[in-house]
């Protein structure tokens, strides 16, 4: 018994050592063909998401979320624009609440936004800096 395994055992190792080894560059190759496959599934599933969820945002509908104020942890107030009219709603968890409803026209502008106090002082103080800079 012990035999047979032994010879066994010596007739298998020239068999293995006629066998080439695996070369590096075809091992590098694999594993960037396997890394190409692996990206194109997940980019390809993202796109068929995107495609399935229907309207995307910046997209012309009839709904069209204006603004959203969070007004607690969990609850804000929203905008939507539906045709000629505003709807001003409540969210919450599980719930949604007509507050009020106006023309567009009615809605005020939206207010310009001032600069930040002392935002010119860093723009020349900046340029300053800048131009030192390059003197030297």
């Amino acid at each position: 018994m012990i035999a047979r395994l032994l010879f066994l055992m010596l007739m298998s190792t020239p068999a293995l050592a006629a066998e080439p080894l695996p070369s590096a560059g075809g091992s590098l190759v694999q594993m960037l063909l396997g890394l190409g496959a692996t990206l194109a599934l997940l980019f390809g599933g993202l796109y068929l998401l995107k495609r399935l969820q229907g309207a995307r945002p910046g997209q012309p509908g009839a709904l069209r979320v204006l603004s959203a104020t969070a007004v607690g942890p969990r609850e804000k107030v929203v905008l939507v624009a539906v045709g000629n009219q505003v709807l001003v709603l409540g969210v919450a968890p599980g719930r949604i609440s007509a507050l009020h409803t106006l023309d567009a026209a009615d809605l005020p502008a939206a207010p310009v936004a001032a600069p930040l106090p002392g935002a010119g002082e860093f723009a020349a103080r900046l340029k300053q800096m800048l131009e030192r800079r390059h003197e030297k």
